[in-house]
């Protein structure tokens, strides 16, 4: 078997999702992180350090991402930056020929997400997107068993995100903004339960939506979101979601089939035959849904990193592209347009 060169790669921000980065790359064999690069240098060395120790080799801390561009030993960047700062290092990165894995969301809209796809197609670049729950054994099961064809046509789909932020968590300058983060729930939270059930189930083609913000919050978009969908496959469903659910509990997606009902939470696929057998797969662990919002494992950003390490070495599209990360996107983009006009709104396929 001939084993992939080893991929080099920078992480672009420090914030709070850079430490489970590292975690996964030190975990691996496939990449070698050559630097942090973050706007100020004591957050850069800080997090470069914590690289040095975990990986048991030097990593630069950085400033500049002209640095990271010009530097013909990199083959990719992990973009962490706050939403509002990802078009413009994609762009930079893109036109230097740099492939780009860029952490949820893309952007802070279905328009600035299409944007970056597009700034990486035209640069023939690879765009990935760090959905990690794909990446669960129990998804991946679930994934399987649809292909296989086996359960018949899809009727109904619910996804479930009870979770809870303490108001702390939105006093931070920017979270639950518009301006930095494009949103609030939907697009910081709910965003990885929506992708992997369109993932499973396929795109909606339509949306009746109702969102608010809770009196346990204040901050300046939803904390709260329903929606009624209808999916391009005939199938319809509901979408619940919420940082209001003291104390928060695990995201939930089902999806009922003419032969059997799959049910995925906590990392665990159950899936209930219309005969009276039930199988269970997966192992169940922490998503990050109560107080603590990185309560879950670095495996599954592992899991992305180094499919996306592979996909380069082998010529593909990893297994999250930004094209394939649209959808989630555009069902955001009409639950909130649903909510604000009080019509249904319609998806384009």
């Amino acid at each position: 078997m001939t084993v992939a060169p080893e991929k080099t790669a920078v992480l672009i921000g420090a914030g709070m999702v850079a430490g489970t980065h590292v975690a996964a790359i030190a975990a691996g064999a496939s990449v070698r992180l050559k630097a942090v690069c973050s706007r100020t240098m004591a957050r850069a060395q800080a997090l470069a350090d914590e690289a040095s120790k975990r990986t048991g080799y030097p990593v630069a801390a950085l400033t500049d991402i002209g640095d990271v561009a010009a530097d013909p030993e990199v083959d990719f960047a992990i973009i962490l930056t706050p939403p509002d700062a990802r078009i413009d290092p994609i762009r930079q990165l893109a036109a230097a020929g740099k492939h780009i894995l860029v952490e949820k969301p893309m952007g802070r809209t279905a328009n600035e997400a299409r944007e970056a796809v597009a700034i990486c197609r035209a640069a023939g670049v690879t765009l990935g997107v760090v959905f990690q729950h794909r990446m669960r054994a129990a998804s991946r099961a679930a994934a399987h068993r649809i292909a296989s064809g086996d359960l018949g046509a899809l009727g109904l789909v619910e996804m479930a995100v009870p979770w809870w932020r303490a108001q702390s968590y939105y006093d931070e300058p920017g979270r639950g903004t518009y301006a930095r983060d494009g949103g609030g729930v939907l697009i910081s939270q709910a965003i990885h339960t929506i992708d992997l059930a369109l993932s499973l189930a396929g795109p909606v083609t339509s949306v009746r939506a109702m969102a608010a913000t809770t009196r346990f919050h204040q901050m300046e978009s939803e904390d709260f979101a329903v929606a009624g969908l209808t999916f391009a496959n005939g199938a319809v469903g509901a979408m619940v979601a919420s940082t209001a659910s003291f104390p928060g509990g695990a995201e939930s997606i089902t999806l009922h089939f003419e032969q059997a009902s799959l049910h995925l939470a906590s990392g665990q696929l159950v899936t209930r035959w219309r005969d009276g057998r039930a199988e269970t797969e997966g192992a169940v662990g922490g998503t990050g849904g109560g107080a603590d919002p990185m309560a879950f494992t670095h495996e599954w950003h592992q899991a992305i990193i180094e499919d996306f390490a592979a996909a380069l070495s082998e010529g593909r599209d990893p297994i999250v592209s930004g094209a394939a990360a649209l959808p989630a996107h555009d069902l955001i983009d009409a639950t909130i347009r649903s909510a604000q006009s009080g019509q249904i709104e319609g998806i384009d396929p």
